[in-house]
C-alpha cells in the first residue's frame, strides 16, 4: 500500500471510531464533499433506480450491492480500497475501471461525485 493509501486508510479509521463531531461533520472533513448536497445528487443521478441506500426515499433496489456500511468496506467495485477519491473515481468512472461491471456511467460532475461520496461515507 502507497503512503498516501495509508494516510486515507488511518483517516478513515479515525472517522469510523467516533471522536468529535457528527458523523456527517467526519465525512464532510474526511471527504471535502456536502453529505446533504449529496443526498439531493443522489436522487437526481436515479441512483436508487439500482441500489438500496439507507436514507434515500424509494431507494430499495437490488441490482447492484446495498450501499449500506459502505464507509466501512475496505474494497470498492472489487478492485479499489476504499479511500474517497477512489470512490469519487468508481461514481464518475465505473466502466474505465471495470468494463465488465453493471454500473453505467452517468457524467457525474467533479463536484457531484465529492458530495454523494461526503453522504456515502455517513454510512457506517
Amino acid at each position: 500500500m502507497t503512503r498516501a493509501g495509508w494516510i486515507a486508510a488511518l483517516m478513515l479509521a479515525a472517522a469510523a471510531c467516533g471522536g468529535r463531531g457528527s458523523t456527517k461533520q467526519q465525512a464532510q472533513d474526511l471527504t471535502g464533499g456536502d453529505p446533504a448536497k449529496g443526498k439531493e445528487a443522489i436522487g437526481r443521478y436515479g441512483c436508487g433506480a439500482c441500489h438500496t441506500i439507507p436514507g434515500i426515499k424509494d431507494a430499495n433496489a437490488t441490482i447492484g450491492p446495498p450501499l449500506d456500511n459502505i464507509a466501512s468496506r475496505q474494497i470498492l467495485g472489487g478492485h479499489l480500497q476504499n479511500t474517497p477519491a477512489n470512490m469519487a473515481r468508481w461514481i464518475q468512472h465505473p466502466q474505465q475501471i471495470d468494463p465488465k461491471n453493471a454500473m453505467p456511467e452517468l457524467g457525474v460532475t467533479d463536484d457531484d461525485a465529492h458530495n454523494i461520496v461526503a453522504f456515502l461515507y455517513t454510512l457506517k
